[in-house]
């Protein structure tokens, strides 16, 4: 009898365990300009992840460069992954350290559009990332990275990383259908308009490429299939990296926030449990969200979350 009630006992904690909300930081507060409006994102990511009634979100708002970062100090521990809405040139070696050891723990990072621009000095995090552009990328980050004949390419010769063309809708191909952040979902569709990020470089060690967007030379393109969506491990943890995500208007995008939505929980606990939506974007029609572009802070909710680092 009483080994029947540890049994029931066990299994109830097994329950409650499971049934856990996965806690997320979603940090914040700083990009290289104003065209990358974090305030206005921010609330739209938060309700993007929420909304599946999988995660605990808590924004964590850092002061920016030039500011006082004696006193932030963001618990990262606490949290499955940290979702990065943020593009900063640098942070303190404290900081640093504290990331990389949560990541060699077996933390996750989700790094979304413009994130890919920061720490360019910062040799962990390009490795976390795989690539980056802008903030005087060059050859020394390491190659630009493509995909070509049915491969992911690279090329050597020196330049500045990072462009992109006017924010127009473009399809995006899968290219590792097998990964759980793709399975199910087609092999081609549309994105909703937005930045392609193109000629990024970098390291790219532990990567895999999980698809790619043609880069139009008629919209200032590179003329390659550009790494779009990527899985990445560093230490013991994983990364999902999108560089889709310029504005609210390519957050609604039912491909982005699915990809998005599916990246944190790989990102978090190296599985996917989330079905692939019915009105997910086919190969020649982008699928829309227009109740999201209403999304404030105000009517995302905090939902226990905190603008402060504790």
């Amino acid at each position: 009898m009483k080994k029947l009630a540890l049994v029931g006992f066990v299994l109830l904690i097994s329950q409650a365990r499971s049934a856990a909300p996965i806690r997320i930081m979603l940090l914040d507060g700083e990009s290289a300009g104003s065209y990358h409006d974090w305030k206005a994102t921010t609330p739209v990511l938060k309700k993007e992840l929420e909304e599946t009634g999988l995660f605990q979100v808590d924004v964590v708002t850092a002061p920016p460069s030039g500011g006082d970062m004696a006193h932030f100090d963001p618990q990262f521990s606490r949290y499955q992954a940290v979702v990065f809405n943020y593009d900063a040139p640098d942070w303190p070696a404290r900081l640093k350290d504290s990331f990389e050891q949560y990541m060699r723990n077996g933390g996750g990072l989700v790094s979304v559009h413009a994130a890919d621009n920061a720490f360019a000095g910062w040799k962990a995090w390009n490795e976390m990332i795989g690539v980056g552009g802008w903030r005087n990328r060059t050859e020394t980050a390491g190659p630009f990275w493509f995909y070509q004949d049915g491969k992911l390419g690279q090329d050597s010769s020196p330049g500045q990383a990072g462009s992109h063309g006017e924010r127009l809708p473009f399809q995006v191909t899968t290219r590792a259908p097998d990964h759980p952040i793709m399975k199910g979902l087609p092999k081609v569709w549309m994105h909703q308009g937005d930045e392609l990020y193109a000629a990024l470089r970098g390291p790219g060690e532990n990567m895999t490429v999980l698809a790619t967007a043609h880069s139009n030379p008629a919209n200032h393109g590179t003329g390659r299939d550009e790494p779009i969506l990527m899985a990445l491990t560093w230490g013991n943890g994983r990364v999902f990296h999108t560089t889709m995500g310029h504005d609210v208007h390519a957050l609604a995008c039912v491909g982005f926030l699915t990809t998005f939505q599916r990246g944190a929980e790989w990102a978090a606990t190296g599985k996917v449990t989330q079905a692939v939506p019915a009105t997910f974007p086919d190969a020649n029609k982008v699928s829309y969200r227009a109740d999201l572009e209403g999304v404030t802070r105000s009517s995302a909710g905090n939902s226990g979350g905190s603008s402060r680092p504790e």
